[in-house]
């Protein structure tokens, strides 16, 4: 027997609902750059990012001289070879650096001496690359992590950067952003926040945005919806800190180990639905040699990683030497390439409810379908 209970209003829906839409925005992926560039502070110049991809270009000049190498050494499909090789040539030499960091942490190492004066001149080399409309679409610093007992280090470099570049491009050029490192205590968030706001109102800035890196273990327990309410806006892995971590030996300190599949699954989990990025970590290696033989072996090598991120849903990740910029870039259009026609096809033949090859998509598949299509056209600049 049916029970009526009227049409009133269910107590606290409305509350909870908006709840919902707050954290889980559920939007159509934007742009989202493909990799971030970290350079240590005391060799970053306003020329670094075109000598990265004058050294990226020359390499690729070199030693994929044909789509037939293309489709050799990155493991493609020959059909899309060309596309992928004039790709990545046009990339390399208009945008080699979708995203920068300027590194005071790892990477710069501990300089008590020089820190501040590598910050005002990390700032005027920004400042110098905006004016040159050189500065790549995302850009920022990785300061040191509070978890190294020295936070006040962390936060006057941060101060000392942001304060120079605001005072020598007049304003915070678009798509900074602040890499957090080592982010072993949820704490340290609020108090990263609490000074970001001290910045903003110092420097008459809007809200400030910023990025964790998960590189331990005791990190996955508070990755949740809603960390760092509304400024988190990215969390990126972090593979040789995190696998130092929980003892694996040196040999196996890479991207793809079961043990980095589960933390990235732990992190997709997490952030699912609430519009925070994701970016995978990096590979700690070059060529050994300018050698084709030594090239080939660093980009089937780097390669083979990224197509394992890809996979895994991370669609960005870390690059630290110019040929990475090669490989990356191959493999993400070789990626979208391969699929983005095939996954037109399933979303119009939905939309016409019509079958293709038997596959019958559900509503989920198809919005997963669109999201890929969307990241492809980003990806791919079409």
């Amino acid at each position: 027997m049916r029970v009526t209970v009227g049409h009133r209003p269910i107590a606290g829906f409305a509350e909870e609902y908006r709840l919902q839409c707050e954290r889980f925005p559920s939007a159509r992926p934007g742009w989202q750059p493909v990799h971030t560039v970290y350079v240590p502070a005391d060799r970053f110049t306003a020329a670094t990012v075109a000598e990265w991809g004058e050294r990226a270009l020359a390499l690729a000049g070199a030693h994929l001289p044909d789509p037939g190498e293309v489709a050799e050494v990155f493991g493609i499909p020959s059909a899309i070879a060309a596309d992928v090789l004039r790709r990545v040539t046009a990339k390399l030499g208009a945008e080699p650096v979708e995203d920068l960091r300027v590194d005071f942490e790892d990477g710069y190492g501990v300089r008590p001496d020089d820190e501040d004066g590598d910050a005002e001149r990390a700032a005027a080399a920004v400042a110098a690359m905006h004016a040159a409309g050189t500065l790549p679409r995302r850009w920022g610093l990785r300061v040191k992590s509070f978890a190294d007992a020295d936070p006040e280090r962390s936060l006057r470099t941060l101060d000392g950067f942001l304060t120079g570049v605001v005072d020598a491009a007049g304003h915070l050029p678009q798509g900074f952003t602040v890499t957090f490192p080592k982010v072993l205590m949820e704490g340290y968030i609020g108090q990263f926040t609490d000074f970001l706001r001290e910045l903003e109102h110092g420097l008459g800035l809007a809200p400030l945005r910023f990025e964790i890196q998960v590189e331990a273990p005791q990190t996955l327990p508070f990755l949740r919806p809603g960390l760092g309410a509304d400024r988190l806006a990215a969390a990126h892995f972090g593979v040789f800190d995190y696998t130092a971590a929980i003892g694996l030996p040196p040999h196996e300190q890479r991207l793809d180990h079961p043990a980095c599949d589960h933390a990235r699954h732990v992190m997709r989990t997490a952030f699912a639905g609430t519009g925070v990025e994701l970016s995978d970590g990096s590979l700690a290696a070059a060529p050994a040699s300018d050698a084709g033989a030594d090239v080939h072996a660093l980009w089937r090598r780097h390669a083979r990683l990224v197509r394992h991120s890809l996979a895994n849903g991370f669609h960005q990740g870390w690059d630290m030497h110019p040929s990475h910029l090669v490989s990356r870039f191959a493999t993400v259009y070789a990626f979208h390439l391969a699929t983005r026609d095939a996954y037109a096809g399933r979303v119009a033949a939905w939309e016409q409810r019509r079958r293709v090859d038997g596959v019958m998509d559900e509503p989920a598949t198809i919005r997963t379908l669109v999201a890929a299509l969307d990241r492809a056209r980003h990806a791919l600049g079409d």
